[in-house]
């Protein structure tokens, strides 16, 4: 594919027209439409709707148009940095982080890293779903336990694991007595939970009272007395350690793993590289204990 001719077409997309790209670019219009037509024949496609007032994208020109308009612009912002010797990274660099990272320590990462590096325009979208990062533009994804995906790669930057906490006035379990619960999601029937204690393993049998959405919210209600939780290590730390939760035990089986991914199909642009680092630098262990040091410094 001749790249300077899909330059051309990107460029005309972008602007929504020939005449107002060419005005952008100051070159004839003439030869942008000589090169979108040539791409297209070389394609067999066609990219654009040309009515006598109007240029829209066609749905296989705005699938070309998604696909190559951020790898152009990388591969520009490359050559620019091995001409200036490796200049500092700049431009728009997208994320998706899940909710609960998000709340607690994604606002003073994304801060910080603005401050070492104020030419990059960071944008961090919230949620917990799986996010196409090719068809959604996104350069990084935050993910917990993420499917296994041959179009992505990534590692592993923070691990945390569930403990069952509880008000010091909510009395613990003793034999086969059920303790009130706050769960996410939707109330279920009674349930048990099992943990290793500092005795060994043991089983606590809970009725779900209370359900929230997320995991801010189940804290702030088991701080109440309301009911006992699983709750992340990282998110309870500093509660069990000023005793306002006590931990009845680690919950067995539910190691949590937030992965940091990105596409195979892209370069691993300046700015990429530059957020790796620094969540490395943030995150040296990759331990709960250093998640919740980092979230209450």
């Amino acid at each position: 594919m001749d790249l300077l001719a899909l330059a051309d077409f990107n460029l005309v997309a972008r602007h929504g027209g020939f005449g107002k790209a060419a005005r952008a670019a100051g070159r004839p219009k003439a030869t942008l439409s000589r090169r979108v037509a040539e791409l297209e024949a070389s394609l067999d496609l066609r990219l654009f709707e040309r009515g006598a007032r109007s240029l829209k994208l066609t749905a296989e020109g705005r699938a070309l148009f998604e696909r190559t308009g951020v790898l152009l612009t990388e591969l520009d912002e490359t050559a620019k940095a091995i001409a200036s010797g490796g200049q500092s990274p700049r431009g728009r660099l997208r994320i998706s982080a899940p909710l609960l990272f998000s709340q607690t320590a994604m606002g003073k990462l994304a801060a910080g890293f603005m401050r070492k590096y104020p030419e990059v325009r960071l944008e961090v979208t919230t949620e917990d779903r799986a996010v196409d990062m090719i068809e959604e533009a996104y350069d990084l994804v935050i993910r917990v336990n993420p499917n296994p995906d041959a179009n992505l790669v990534g590692r592993i930057f923070l691990r945390d694991r569930l403990v069952v906490a509880a008000s010091p006035d909510l009395p613990p379990p003793t034999g086969r007595d059920t303790v009130p619960a706050v769960t996410r999601g939707s109330l279920g029937q009674p349930e048990i939970w099992e943990v290793t204690t500092p005795s060994g393993p043991a089983s606590i049998a809970v009725e779900p009272v209370l359900s929230l959405s997320s995991f801010v919210m189940i804290r702030d209600a088991v701080r109440m007395g309301v009911g006992a939780a699983r709750l992340p290590l990282s998110l309870a730390s500093h509660d069990l350690a000023a005793s306002r939760l006590v931990s009845w035990g680690d919950v067995i089986g539910y190691e949590t793993a937030l992965w940091v991914l990105y596409p195979t199909r892209r370069l691993l642009n300046a700015r990429v590289s530059a957020f790796l680092d620094y969540l490395k630098a943030a995150f040296p262990q990759g331990t709960a204990d250093e998640l919740a040091a980092y979230v209450e410094g």
